[in-house]
């Protein structure tokens, strides 16, 4: 008895520690393309969200985004990497 009563509190021990950690979020605005890492997400009525910016640390309110929950592993990256460059645009002249 007292073994499965030990058990069980390790187990749900176990359970709660594993549950504690953040959320990581990727926020994606189709409109620009442009992502956004946080684990601070506030969803609202009629789709929009406010989300702090872990790469600005800015406080950023979105509408119509795209929202996945991603690993640490993937919010590091994607936190700590440079935006893409815009595509250069072909050169246009009038002489040829």
């Amino acid at each position: 008895m007292r073994t499965n009563l030990i058990a069980a509190t390790a187990c749900a021990a176990l359970m709660w520690a594993g549950g504690c950690g953040p959320t990581y979020y990727k926020v994606t605005d189709p409109t620009t393309g442009k992502a956004y890492y946080t684990t601070d997400l506030k969803k609202h009525e009629h789709g929009s969200v406010t989300l702090q910016d872990s790469k600005s640390g800015s406080e950023v309110s979105l509408q119509n985004v795209e929202v996945k929950k991603i690993n640490k592993e993937e919010y590091d990256v994607g936190r700590y990497s440079q935006p893409a460059a815009p595509a250069k645009a072909p050169e246009t002249t009038p002489f040829k």
